[in-house]
């Protein structure tokens, strides 16, 4: 993005719904897929005279995740409405929090391209969520249909500082803040399913002639349900934002702020109405829910159930193992199973770097293939693993002996013994058997000889692969190649 005439600038609002068993203000379940409004009563639908319940446990996993990302807890939080009307917000109103979150000024880190970058989070705060409009997209003149299942789900909102400045940041934060959360058990973040969603505000910053910039107005652009959607979001509408910076100029200050869809069939982003203010929701404080005040036990309780966050794995994995910092990363990426994992393939056979190239390169791949209900990433004890590369050093064996004896281990369920002695693989008794072997291989390739002294040195390994294949790869590759140069020097 650097050769663009422009620098874009990114904040995200992340949309997250928790893992309660019901909802947030009454005992109605929360759980996708159930039918069509059959998760409903008279609180969550807006009917006069109820009241609602604050969930205990909604509060102490928006806690969770507040602390996670380094945000300041207050001590006293209150509730607000926020009045709009949709026809999937039965009440008029939503449940939420204006000028008294329950967490702020908190912070998030996430991998760069040039490097580890801070975003910095403006505010953590919990409210209710509104229910699901189903369209009639084929156009065949059915009215839409509202589910109001959703409505009153547990929401958390994440509200960053406009600090990324790349499409591909903005997918990173949000794949740390998916794994993190996933880790805490504060959601699932299945953005098929809604239970993770993003806004993305942007604008340009035009450089002028004279110094200084020109700054678009903040569109912010909803409906992004995937990562890849988020991505080319971002990048066409600050490209739509510098095309029409070019046409207006200097009238730019007249365009308000504005509200887009995105429509990922076309790829566009479609400008659907004035940015509404604080002002427009006319906030004021829920009269029916007392205020939550939370002391320091609670806040510490909470802090000391969050074990070890991604970004402090990823930092302990390169200073305790020596991995990459890319290693790092993909071990982390797979969670704190996968890490555990690591660890124990690692601490078993004593190479850190083997066991991380094994897990990355098949492990994961088998993961791929066969999916989470055949094994998934742990189709193979991490024990196996372990004692699969202790004999590939011991015995020398090459990489295509080793991978075979992996995929015989993971299709059979056998231990790495076991594999081996399945195929016949057995080690070389001495050196004396393997220079016998050698000289064996010379006197059956007469024309690979010749062609060495006459000073093509790569003839040589016609005689190593001989070697190779007669001790079934269990000689150490080395080894051979240093005792068949020897014994050409001698021929």
């Amino acid at each position: 993005m650097a050769d663009l005439p422009y620098r874009i600038v990114i904040g995200l609002e992340v949309h997250v719904q928790l893992l309660t068993k019901t909802k947030l203000f009454c005992g109605c379940p929360n759980r996708f897929g159930l039918p069509p409004n059959s998760a409903t009563c008279p609180v969550c639908i807006g009917m006069p005279g109820v009241l609602p319940v604050m969930n205990r446990r909604a509060f102490e996993l928006a806690l969770k995740a507040a602390l996670a990302l380094n945000c300041q807890i207050a001590a006293f939080t209150k509730w607000d409405r926020k009045n709009y009307y949709y026809p999937d917000l039965p009440k008029n109103y939503q449940i939420s929090q204006y000028d008294l979150p329950f967490s702020y000024d908190g912070w998030l880190e996430i991998s760069t391209a040039t490097g580890p970058k801070r975003v910095r989070i403006i505010r953590v705060h919990l409210e209710e969520d509104a229910g699901k409009m189903l369209h009639d997209e084929q156009g065949g003149g059915r009215d839409s249909l509202v589910d109001l299942n959703r409505a009153g789900t547990p929401l958390l909102e994440i509200v960053s500082h406009p600090d990324m400045s790349t499409p591909e940041e903005a997918k990173a934060y949000l794949e740390e803040i998916r794994l993190m959360l996933r880790e805490l058990e504060v959601s699932d973040c299945e953005m098929q399913e809604g239970s993770l969603r993003c806004d993305a505000n942007v604008n340009i910053h035009v450089p002028l002639a004279g110094g200084g910039h020109a700054a678009t107005p903040i569109v912010e652009v909803k409906n992004l349900n995937s990562f890849r959607s988020v991505e080319r979001a971002i990048r066409y509408e600050a490209q739509r934002q510098y095309e029409e910076f070019q046409k207006t100029g200097k009238k730019l200050g007249e365009v308000p702020k504005a509200t887009a869809g995105w429509d990922e069939n076309r790829g566009i982003t479609v400008v659907q109405r004035r940015k509404e203010e604080a002002s427009d929701y006319r906030y004021f404080p829920e009269p029916d829910l007392v205020p939550v005040e939370v002391d320091d036990a609670w806040r510490e309780r909470i802090r000391a159930s969050l074990g070890e966050l991604p970004a402090q794995q990823r930092r302990r994995l390169q200073e305790q193992y020596g991995l990459s910092a890319y290693d790092a990363n993909v071990l982390t990426s797979q969670g704190r199973a996968m890490v555990a994992y690591f660890e124990t393939v690692s601490g078993k056979c004593g190479d850190p770097k083997a066991a991380c190239n094994w897990i990355t390169n098949k492990l994961l791949a088998v993961a791929k293939t066969q999916g989470s209900g055949n094994g998934g990433p742990f189709a193979l004890p991490a024990e196996h693993l372990a004692d699969l590369i202790a004999e590939q050093k011991a015995m020398g064996l090459t990489k295509q002996i080793s991978e075979e004896l992996f995929d015989l281990m993971v299709g059979e369920g056998l231990t790495a013994k076991e594999a081996i002695e399945r195929k016949g693989i057995k080690p070389v008794a001495s050196a004396d058997e393997l220079l016998a072997i050698v000289r064996r291989a010379i006197a059956a390739n007469p024309k690979a000889v010749a062609d060495f002294k006459k000073g093509k040195t790569a003839a040589a390994q016609a005689i190593k692969g001989a070697v190779m294949k007669e001790t079934k790869g269990t000689a150490k590759p080395d080894l051979v190649q240093q005792l068949v140069m020897d014994e050409l020097q001698k021929v």
